[in-house]
């Protein structure tokens, strides 16, 4: 992996009020620590800089520097937000990991079958997922990513390995097909 590569920390949501703030999903550890990391770069390649931020019930509000109004709030929506992985803390222990490094991955069962290759990792409100491509092909489908499904992740030896849930392995023997079916 290089240096240059860019992590996504979050992404905006809707505009909130009309003074230029808007919603934020962070995925770093703490939410409100998201403007800790400097400047953003936005998937369109905006840089942004985030000035505060504060938590409103579930909500994560922010101001952005040079977004005075509701309109340009807007502009923001569905961006994603990005940050050099050399500005990210160095990882301390061997077993931690940025969830972009599980990318890639080969999938592997406990006896070394191929299983798949990770294509995402999500979170769509309810837990981590990781989103796996099929060793013999098909459509990609989901499994949370958990110490139980995933008790292995081995990043410098580019595997992780995955002991698939009753239901996933009763649709594989059944011959109804892939997994659960991706969103």
């Amino acid at each position: 992996m290089t240096g240059s590569e860019k992590i996504l920390l979050g992404q905006f949501g809707a505009a909130h009020g009309i003074r230029g703030e808007v919603k934020v999903n962070a995925y770093t550890e703490d939410p409100l620590g998201l403007a800790d990391y400097g400047p953003l770069t936005m998937g369109d390649g905006r840089v942004v800089e985030i000035t505060n931020l504060r938590a409103q019930g579930e909500a994560i509000i922010a101001r952005v520097k040079g977004i005075g109004d509701r309109n340009g709030a807007e502009t923001l929506r569905n961006q994603k937000l990005f940050v050099d992985r050399a500005l990210l803390p160095a990882l301390d222990e061997e077993d931690d990991f940025y969830h972009a490094d599980l990318i890639g991955l080969e999938a592997e069962l406990e006896d070394g079958t191929a299983f798949g290759r990770i294509l995402a990792v999500q979170n769509f409100g309810a837990g981590d997922l990781i989103e796996v491509e099929p060793a013999g092909g098909g459509r990609s489908f989901y499994l949370p990513f958990t110490r139980a499904v995933a008790p292995v992740v081995d990043i410098r030896g580019k595997r992780i390995v995955i002991v698939p849930p009753p239901e996933v392995e009763a649709r594989e023997e059944g011959g109804e097909g892939e997994a659960e079916e991706a969103p």
